[in-house]
């Protein structure tokens, strides 16, 4: 979603990251310009497309694992994002280069109650409104069939050996 989101409402290069060919045409298909693969050094990967290095990272998962790499073809004041829960960030490496870091938990606005609380609504409405405009679309990308055990360990399976592409979907009872 992140990369549709980034090709409908700016004008940033994305550079998304992919392992298996079957996936880096996938993100190119939601919008990616580029797609490196992330179980090699990403770095060198970046300077190779001659783009300069990216002042925006966001990271989706294995953030600690890649850390080192990010910060090394990540801009001087760049920005570092991520949603996942590292069991530990050594986020002392983000110091040379000046750089900041954005945690995202979209139940922050309602679990503390802040004053902006309800721009959450305003978010969700506007990506509803992309995607009524045909502009976003859903990453779901497998129906797994209905909610039981036997389908939860498959899909737990297939999602821990990281081959899944996009969401798999369980439904009904």
């Amino acid at each position: 979603i992140t990369i549709q989101l980034l090709r409908a409402l700016t004008d940033m290069t994305i550079i998304a990251t992919a392992s298996r060919p079957e996936t880096q045409d996938w993100v190119r298909e939601l919008g990616a310009h580029h797609a490196i693969n992330h179980r090699q050094p990403m770095a060198p990967q970046v300077k190779a497309l001659g783009i300069g290095d990216p002042g925006f990272v966001f990271s989706t998962t294995h953030s600690d694992q890649h850390l080192e790499d990010i910060v090394e073809l990540i801009a001087p004041q760049g920005r570092f994002g991520l949603i996942d829960d590292p069991p530990h960030l050594d986020v002392s490496k983000l110091k040379q280069k000046a750089l900041s870091l954005h945690w995202e938990f979209m139940f922050a606005r309602s679990l503390f109650g802040t004053p902006d609380m309800d721009q959450q609504r305003k978010l969700l409405n506007e990506v509803a409104s992309l995607v009524d405009a045909g502009k976003i679309r859903s990453t779901a990308t497998e129906t797994a069939g209905k909610i039981n055990a036997a389908n939860l360990k498959q899909v737990h399976a297939k999602i821990e050996s990281n081959t899944a592409r996009g969401k798999i979907v369980l439904e009904g009872f």
